[in-house]
C-alpha cells in the first residue's frame, strides 16, 4: 500500500495522518464526527477551545459542507480560494461545532492550492479537518523529519511530500462589520483585502 493510500485509508477510518499541504506538514483527519478530531487535539496537545479549520479539495466540496456560505461569505470564499488563506466565516448552523473551538458560529475554511501527495490525499477524501504538525508554539514543521516523534507516534500514516516553503496560511476573520488578519502568513493579507474591497 503506497502512504498516500495509507493516508485515505487512515483519514476514512477516522485515524490521523501527516500529509504535505500547499504550506506546511499538516496533522489531519475526519472533519465529520467529534471523536477523531478530539485525537487530534490530544495528539497536538491542543487546547479544544482552539478552533481547526475545515478543508476541502475544491470550493465546490466546501459549499456542501457549509451550505450556508452564501452572500457576503460566498464571495469572500470565491475571491481568495483556493490559496494560501484560512478564513474565518460565519458559521449560523453551527456545522462542525467540534472544529470550531469556544466560538460555534464561526469557522475556519481552507481550499488549498492542490499539488504532490498531500494533494493526492486530499482530492480522494475531499474534506479533512487540519492543523499543522508541529506542537503548540513550536515552529511549523517544512519536512516530516521536523515533525515531532509524539505526532508522528500518534499518526497511522505518514505522507512524505519533500521540503515544503515552511510558511503556514494567512488567516483573515470575516465574521465581524471589519475584516481582522489574525495571522500573516504565506499570502499577503493586504492584497487579499483589497481584492476583496473590489469585489464587495
Amino acid at each position: 500500500m503506497s502512504a498516500v493510500d495509507a493516508a485515505v485509508e487512515a483519514i476514512r477510518a477516522g485515524r490521523l495522518a501527516v500529509i504535505p499541504t500547499d504550506t506546511v506538514y499538516g496533522l489531519v483527519t475526519s472533519p465529520y464526527s467529534a471523536a477523531p478530531v478530539r485525537r487530534l487535539y490530544r495528539a497536538k496537545g491542543r487546547d479544544e477551545l482552539q478552533p481547526t479549520a475545515l478543508v476541502a479539495a475544491d470550493l465546490d466540496l466546501l459549499l456542501e459542507c457549509i451550505p450556508e456560505l452564501r452572500g457576503r461569505a460566498g464571495t469572500i470564499a470565491r475571491t481568495l480560494l483556493p490559496g494560501a488563506f484560512t478564513l474565518v466565516l460565519p458559521n449560523p448552523a453551527r456545522r462542525f461545532s467540534w472544529l470550531a473551538g469556544s466560538n460555534p458560529e464561526a469557522i475556519g475554511v481552507r481550499v488549498p492550492k492542490l499539488a504532490g501527495l498531500g494533494g493526492e490525499v486530499l482530492v480522494e477524501v475531499g474534506v479533512v479537518a487540519a492543523t499543522s504538525a508541529n506542537l503548540p508554539g513550536a515552529p511549523d514543521p517544512r519536512t516530516l523529519d521536523e515533525v515531532p516523534e509524539t505526532i508522528r507516534v500518534a499518526a497511522a500514516a505518514l505522507v512524505d511530500g519533500g521540503e515544503l516553503e515552511g510558511t503556514p496560511s494567512t488567516v483573515i476573520d470575516f465574521t465581524g462589520s471589519e475584516p481582522v488578519v489574525l495571522r500573516e502568513g504565506a499570502a499577503s493579507a493586504a492584497a487579499a483585502l483589497r481584492v476583496v474591497g473590489s469585489v464587495l
